[in-house]
């Protein structure tokens, strides 16, 4: 449902955003890359399904170069998730390299963000909760919160 007007959103305390993606280089090698698009799914129900896992949200989009944007309560919890040969991710991984290792036919990529509470600002104007107004708790963007400058300073004392 989109929230009509300027929002805002907080998550409390540190996070990590997480970003991680696949591109498919060599398209017609569907063999290659279906695999690798397919594991990702299947981690997402796991994560959604065990909150103790310390996953909080996910956003996708998807093309040749698919990305997707996660939140995580912390950065140990999230490595924790990757070396836990219990879940999905490190036979996913496992078979990732076995299938597919340095043959360039699919790329896959991440990249890791510590935040610090405090320490960004978010603006939605006109948008269905998304991103960290799904993942934290959406409020509207008055007063103080209705420049960037301003909600990176709301959180200040």
């Amino acid at each position: 449902m989109i929230q009509p007007g300027r929002m805002t959103a907080s998550l409390p305390g540190d996070f990590v955003v997480f970003l991680i993606g696949m591109r498919i280089n060599r398209p017609l090698q569907i063999h290659k890359w279906l695999p690798v698009a397919r594991a990702m799914p299947r981690m997402l129900r796991e994560l959604y399904q065990r909150p103790e896992l310390g996953f909080i949200h996910a956003e996708s989009w998807f093309g040749r170069t698919t990305i997707l944007l996660q939140y995580w309560q912390s950065l140990d919890q999230l490595r924790a998730y990757a070396a836990n040969k219990e879940t999905e991710h490190l036979p996913a991984w496992r078979a990732f390299n076995k299938a597919v290792g340095t043959s360039g036919s699919v790329g896959i990529w991440h990249e890791t963000y510590r935040i610090s509470a405090g320490s960004y600002e978010v603006f939605y104007g006109n948008m269905p909760p998304f991103g960290l107004g799904r993942a934290g708790t959406l409020q509207p963007a008055t007063g103080r919160l209705q420049s960037a400058l301003g909600r990176l300073r709301g959180a200040q004392p």
